[in-house]
């Protein structure tokens, strides 16, 4: 049986970084790379980053519904080929999406046993940190991303775990906990000693457990809104 990973974040937060560790060091994790309509940035390869089309392409996929999600973001498409899905299935992985809010939730509509993890910067202020020494993004596009993190972090509520990514290991493993927790779930299997360490660590991360944190957090980015 093929499990849904859902992991969503501000941009920013490390997301694509705890991404790629995962992967590294969790076997059997397809990765779906996103189609987006927007050109290419720095670097940025088709198919690695994203699948880069024109507009017309894109909305024929709407059409023919070949997305599993897909959103408008600051005037571009952004989705998720159904097409991964099945791959994922046909060779017996579980299947890794990297999506923000808008995709996450129609993702849990139609896949409610998907497991969705929100990853979070430790305040606003690291999150201000970390745009502007990344050196891509001019001032208007800081403020703005900062903006749609306020937005997007209020959604915190609707996902399964809370990763506060402030030391990179420390959030990797945690992660890597969440994904082998959540196989033994599936998998229905007697647990070991640790493989119940290994559920121990996933459930500390669970939504209810980590309210308490998250508030000092969540008025940082209030507080930052309202200085501005």
């Amino acid at each position: 049986m093929t499990t849904v990973f859902i992991i969503s974040a501000p941009s920013g937060s490390g997301k694509s970084t705890l991404v790629n560790e995962l992967r590294s060091r969790v076997g059997g994790l397809k990765f779906s790379v996103s189609y987006t309509t927007r050109p290419p940035r720095g670097s940025e390869v088709n198919g690695r980053e994203y699948f880069f089309v024109p507009r017309s392409e894109f909305e024929d996929m709407i059409a023919r519904d070949e997305f599993l999600e897909y959103a408008q973001v600051f005037g571009n498409y952004y989705g998720t080929a159904r097409r991964f899905l099945r791959e994922a299935q046909q060779s017996g992985d579980d299947l890794l999406l990297d999506i923000d809010v808008q995709g996450a939730a129609q993702i849990k509509n139609k896949i409610p046993d998907a497991a969705s993890v929100f990853v979070l910067p430790p305040d606003r202020q690291t999150l201000e940190w970390r745009l502007r020494h990344r050196g891509e993004d001019p001032e208007a596009v800081i403020c703005r991303r900062l903006d749609t993190a306020r937005r997007e972090i209020e959604n915190y509520d609707k996902y399964d775990y809370i990763l506060v990514n402030d030391r990179l290991e420390t959030s990797v493993d945690q992660l890597k906990a969440i994904v082998l927790s959540e196989r033994m779930r599936h998998s229905g299997r007697p647990l070991s000693v640790e493989d119940q360490a290994v559920r121990a660590a996933a459930e500390q991360c669970r939504l209810h457990r980590v309210r308490d944190r998250l508030q000092p957090i969540l008025e940082s980015f209030r507080d930052g809104q309202s200085q501005r």
